[in-house]
This record gives structure tokens, C-alpha cells and sequence, in this order.
């Protein structure tokens, strides 16, 4: 697979991009890419209208990026997100927990949407809501495309920053699924788990090394090493750490459509690590175009 082109982390306007499933993966053919992983949020409604539209010669991943918490092993716990792959969408117990996480994230938006109504924001809670899908993972950069359309914001990062941040008064949290728990869910349903950037630490609070290490006998497979949110110094670190774990090594660019500026295969997963994480895999196949 030498010169393979492989970005696995995207997003479609299922979750939070701005593409369709089918124009993710045109936008991904475009680009040069030989292998695209499709990873809404806490869904698996795009993998059908991508696989359909997928042009010859680009092979689809089938994955999804789950809303976890997690100990930061510092006496916190945060909000983590595990990327993964190649699972079957018919286990049960992966149908009940992103059916339970997309009820809670429309409750929050709903909530989040009408403490700005009541501060006199230009914001309806139930038409934006009501403009969503019903199997939409609804989440604040909805909310955030709502602030831009009402000339509040100019961007999804102002939007964030003035009033969708953890620490603004319009900020409602939520249960997500603790990270134990979903890496042996993805593992049970055949698929391949991945923590994605373990070390932003431009998001705030990461977890330790000695979490991962943790993780890692739970039956996590892997780090997102390659990332936008990454420096020179934290991939090495990142590296050294997964080798050291026996864990796989990926890099992807976290494409959001408009919603962010990093462009898809911005960042990119070597051929060798993809063949690994395929040969582990049991859920489902690849799709190829």
C-alpha cells in the first residue's frame, strides 16, 4: 500500500460537518485520498449514503466518534472521544447507547437554545430542532450555525468562545458513556477502538499516560498520533507511548466541512497501521469504490 492516501476522522453534516455523506466522500476523491473513515458523532446514519456514493477507486472505513468520560487520573473526569471502527451498527447494545446519546444531546441543544431565548437571544429551541433529522447527533455546532445565521457570531470558533463554552452560563452538560465501557462495546460488536487526540491540550484537561496504559487493558486498539490539535513534540510523545503500549498509530485530519478550517487528508494514517487496524476487525467491511 505504499502512497496510499488514508484520513481516518471525518464528518459529515449528519453530525456536526458540513457535507453530506455523499459529498464527504466526492470532497475525499477530489482530494486524493485512497481510504476515507466517515466518524459522526455517536451515529451510523451517513455510512449508507456514502458507501452509495462512493467514486471508484476510494475505499470507505464505516466508523463513528463516541461521546465517552473519562478519569483524567489527576482526581477529574473529562469528556474523551473514541474513534471506532468497523463495527457491526446492528449490536444491541451499541443501537441502545447511541439511541440514549442522541436523546441526551437534543435535550441539551433544547435546553442550551432556550436559556439564550430567555436572554433575549434570536434563538427557537424547537425550530432548530424541528430543522434537524430525527437520528441527528444534535450538538452545540448547530447551535453555533444558528448564532451565525441570526449575525451574532462570524464563526463556529466565536460562537464557542462568546457563548457555547464550558464555562459560559448557557452551557448545559451532559451523560456520556464511560470510556471502559464503550471500548468493550465496540470490541464486543467486532470493532477496532482508537482514542482520538489524547493529547489536545488546547481542549482543556487530557488524560495521563498512565490512563491510556489503562485503556490500553480494556482492550483500547489504538492513538490518534497524526492531528490537527497535536504539536511536533506531543506526536512524539503520543508515538513513543503507543509503541510502547503495543497500540496502534493513526492520523487524521478531523474534517468538518466549513464548520473548521483544517482540510480533509490535512493529516494522514501510514498504510502499514491501516492494514493492522483492518486485520483486527471483525464488525464489517470495507466498502469499496
Amino acid at each position: 500500500m505504499t502512497g496510499v492516501r488514508i484520513d481516518l476522522h471525518t464528518h459529515s453534516a449528519v453530525s456536526d460537518g458540513t457535507d453530506s455523506p455523499a459529498e464527504l466522500v466526492a470532497t475525499a476523491a477530489r482530494a486524493g485520498l485512497d481510504v476515507v473513515a466517515l466518524t459522526d458523532h455517536d451515529t451510523t446514519a451517513g455510512w449508507d449514503e456514502a458507501a452509495a456514493a462512493l467514486p471508484p477507486g476510494l475505499t470507505l472505513v464505516s466508523g463513528a466518534e463516541l461521546s465517552c468520560v473519562s478519569s483524567t487520573g489527576t482526581g477529574f473526569g473529562i469528556s474523551v472521544h473514541l474513534l471506532a471502527y468497523l463495527f457491526d451498527p446492528e449490536s444491541p447494545a451499541i443501537v441502545a447507547e447511541q439511541t440514549r446519546l442522541r436523546a441526551e444531546r437534543r435535550a441539551r441543544l433544547h435546553a442550551m437554545a432556550g436559556r439564550m431565548a430567555a436572554d433575549g437571544l434570536p434563538v427557537d429551541a424547537d425550530e432548530l430542532l424541528a430543522s434537524l433529522p430525527a437520528d441527528s447527533p444534535a450538538g452545540r455546532p448547530h447551535l453555533a450555525q444558528a448564532l451565525m445565521r441570526a449575525g451574532l457570531v462570524n464563526s463556529v470558533d466565536e460562537a464557542f468562545a462568546r457563548f457555547l463554552g464550558n464555562g459560559s452560563g448557557y452551557y448545559v452538560g451532559r451523560a456520556d458513556t464511560p470510556v471502559e465501557t464503550a471500548i468493550e462495546m465496540i470490541a464486543e460488536a467486532g470493532g477496532v477502538t482508537v482514542l482520538a487526540h489524547p493529547f489536545a491540550r488546547s481542549r482543556g484537561r487530557t488524560v495521563t499516560p498512565e490512563v491510556i496504559g489503562s485503556l490500553a487493558g480494556h482492550g483500547l486498539g489504538g492513538l490518534e498520533v497524526d492531528h490537527p490539535d497535536h504539536d511536533a513534540t506531543t506526536r512524539e510523545t503520543v508515538a513513543g507511548l503507543a509503541r510502547e503500549l503495543g497500540l496502534l498509530r493513526t492520523g487524521s485530519s478531523d474534517y468538518h466541512g466549513t464548520n473548521k478550517t483544517i482540510g480533509i487528508g490535512a493529516e494522514t494514517t501510514d498504510p502499514e497501521q491501516f492494514e493492522a487496524l483492518v486485520a483486527r476487525a471483525r464488525g464489517t467491511a470495507l466498502v469499496r469504490g
